[in-house]
């Protein structure tokens, strides 16, 4: 998935060799100094081959399905909610896709969009990635209504979700993810002034992960709980045929996928409040690792059956893990997350009156609201009414976390299949969409 100029691996690999050879003499001295003295060098010469690294880092843009999707978690996200202006027909819309996708493709490649005025700034690609998502209101404004996937709507409406339309449904949403926040930012105002003739942004919702280098490849990212969350997503190219990509129906729909955005609330303030214990049992897995209660490493298999000495169950049936689990038979109900964290200013409103908790008889008058945070829950499944509803209508009914967390933003998208430059045909989002409707 990434691309490096080859004269500079080569002479990367060169220096390296050429350290490790001089740190071997070097550590056959006895001079203390000269030992530190080499090591603090290996060390500044590997962190500078890593900071190259990145700036040269790239995630293919062209390919059977859009990119970032399946990458690797990412730093930063900039995810821009636009709706169509009232001028904007088949014709404007496919203008805007064509301007859209030859930019990003630009972007996300280290080149410079035309008619940019800071070719600098694509310098630093930093694993950039923009993905497309179109909402249902587009097939209406396109003249493909009947086209429309069943499941492109709404997502039901669940008891405990208290909803603000300003994290509602859009027409578009462009998910920009990169491991750099300056070449993210120039991507996100970029693509905002590209496109202005045509589409206004209704919401940004912005989040991060771990920084690049900050753990292993392919390592779950932590949440704002110190959950590791996404540990159950399919990672082989076997599971994501099996779990994300679409694969029957129309051809222009088949290798895209069916997104979900909700933004979920987590309430900091009385999580704190939890010991460890009463934490791990909530959700149903260590916090140090990620392993189930009944299993020591990240990805044991979770033995819902298991008891304690008290015959109780050492996995907690109303825990997060056993309801989001998908149910024996219905493989089909699982999906891949891109979960963020957003932190946002505190409202410092009294904790009982914020609407955000379920049990105001423990909290005080007094404690008033020291966080706005939570997630940017993304999530990519073939169809999102037979992944993530029934999924959330299990865990509106019961779950241990519900506590801690509210859905306060939700938004549906289909994300139209990857693209190819240079081809007679899928050179931008939704091309084959727009031929199907003649």
């Amino acid at each position: 998935m990434v691309e490096l100029d080859r004269r500079a691996l080569l002479i990367r690999g060169g220096l390296a060799s050429g350290l490790a050879a001089t740190g071997a003499i070097i550590a056959g001295c006895t001079t203390p100094e000269v030992k530190n003295a080499a090591a603090a060098n290996t060390a500044s010469t590997e962190q500078a081959d890593i900071e190259t690294f990145l700036k040269d880092a790239m995630v293919p843009f062209d390919g059977k399905h859009q990119a970032g999707i399946t990458a690797s978690s990412h730093a930063v996200l900039n995810l821009l909610g636009f709706n169509l202006k009232d001028t904007v027909g088949k014709k404007e819309f496919t203008n805007l896709m064509r301007l859209w996708t030859a930019d990003a493709r630009a972007l996300c490649t280290s080149e410079t969009p035309v008619g940019s005025l800071e070719p600098e700034m694509a310098d630093t690609p930093a694993n950039l990635t923009i993905t497309c998502g179109l909402g249902e209101r587009v097939f209406d404004v396109i003249g493909a209504s009947k086209l429309r996937p069943k499941w492109l709507r709404d997502v039901e409406a669940f008891d405990r979700d208290k909803l603000d339309p300003a994290w509602g449904q859009t027409d578009i949403v462009l998910q920009i993810c990169c491991d750099d926040p300056v070449t993210a930012g120039h991507a996100m105002r970029h693509m905002i002034r590209a496109g202005q003739d045509y589409a206004q942004v209704k919401w940004l919702q912005q989040g991060y992960g771990h920084a690049y280098g900050a753990g292993g490849k392919g390592d779950t990212p932590r949440n704002h709980f110190g959950q590791l969350d996404g540990t159950v997503n399919p990672r082989s190219d076997e599971e994501m045929d099996q779990q994300v990509w679409i694969d029957e129906g129309p051809q222009w729909a088949r290798g895209g996928t069916s997104m979900v955005v909700r933004r979920i609330r987590m309430n900091l303030d009385t999580w704190e409040k939890l010991d460890r214990k009463s934490r791990e049992n909530s959700i149903g897995r260590k916090l140090d690792n990620g392993a189930p209660l009944t299993g020591e490493e990240e990805f044991d298999k979770p033995d819902f059956d298991a008891v304690d000495k008290y015959g109780l169950p050492t996995i907690d049936r109303n825990s997060h893990i056993a309801r989001a689990q998908a149910p024996d038979g219905k493989p089909q109900e699982r999906m891949l997350r891109r979960a963020f964290n957003y932190d946002m200013q505190p409202d410092y409103a009294p904790i009982s009156e914020t609407g955000f908790v379920n049990d105001e008889e423990e909290i005080s008058g007094t404690d008033v609201q020291l966080s706005n945070s939570g997630l940017v829950f993304i999530c990519f499944q073939k169809d999102m009414t037979k992944v993530f509803e029934p999924m959330q209508r299990r865990m509106d009914e019961v779950d241990l976390l519900n506590e801690w967390i509210t859905h306060i933003g939700s938004a549906v998208y289909f994300v139209p299949p990857g693209v190819q430059s240079g081809g007679t045909t899928g050179t931008f989002w939704a091309e084959t969409l727009i031929d199907a409707v003649g």
